[in-house]
């Protein structure tokens, strides 16, 4: 099983969104997937032109020269695509929006109709396989992240991909802290391998895992409480700089 990781964050490999990732990554390469990661702030990724070249002048390929051309061969043969991003303003960062813009190529110009919508088939080279989201946001709510999922819903429909499931991550920003309250968060990452590991073995997420990856941590209350007190403690020292 081939695994192609997309991570999104600014923060490249020392944030939330990265320790939830690779925790899952771990289960996938236990179960016998082979994984790769790649940094998408560290990428030259250009946005799309809306000019349609990728259809009808160069069919499959964009005319831009960046790194899309080498992300989407990777894309295209993978069995599962991990979607690696906090949530920015109800939604994915604008790096990932970015790349999926320029995922046209993947698809054909012609129209078809696929569970009574409009949709474009799939080029013959493009494995049609599955999608995991990853994401962490900092508020605390798990609703939050209802606009990212029902978007990376609707982009797996548009191609011809399987939704696998969400592991998200309420106030995960703070995952890299946890530790120093004496807070442990082993069961979040342990909940995140053994998704990882079944999705390589068996196909699928149970949502028994999927549960307790996005399970409380903390009361909210007392969570806003060391929140505020942390900015504070931010902003006093900027105030007091000379």
């Amino acid at each position: 099983m081939n695994v192609t990781a997309l991570n999104s964050s600014p923060n490249l490999e020392k944030g939330g969104t990265a320790l939830l990732l690779e925790a899952f990554l771990e289960g996938m390469k236990r179960g016998g997937a082979e994984t790769e990661t790649y940094y998408l702030y560290q990428m030259d990724i250009k946005p799309c032109r809306g000019c349609f070249r990728c259809w009808f002048e160069t069919p499959g390929h964009c005319f831009q020269k960046d790194d899309v051309q080498m992300l989407l061969e990777k894309i295209a043969a993978s069995d599962v695509v991990v979607l690696a991003s906090p949530v920015y303003v109800d939604g994915m960062t604008g790096v990932m929006k970015t790349l999926i813009d320029r995922m046209i190529p993947l698809v054909e110009a012609f129209f078809q109709v696929s569970d009574n919508h409009c949709r474009h088939p799939l080029r013959e080279h493009v494995v049609p396989g599955k999608v995991v989201l990853v994401s962490v946001c900092g508020f605390t709510e798990v609703d939050n992240f209802d606009p990212l999922i029902a978007h990376v819903k609707a982009i797996c429909k548009n191609m011809g991909q399987q939704f696998a499931g969400a592991l998200v991550r309420p106030y995960g920003s703070s995952l890299p802290h946890f530790e120093k309250y004496g807070i442990s968060i082993d069961h979040i990452f342990e909940a995140a391998r053994q998704a990882g590991y079944q999705l390589a073995k068996e196909g699928k997420i149970s949502e028994e895992f999927l549960e307790q990856v996005k399970s409380e941590l903390v009361p909210r209350e007392q969570y806003i409480k060391v929140v505020n007190d942390r900015f504070q403690r931010l902003l006093d020292s900027r105030n007091s700089a000379p």
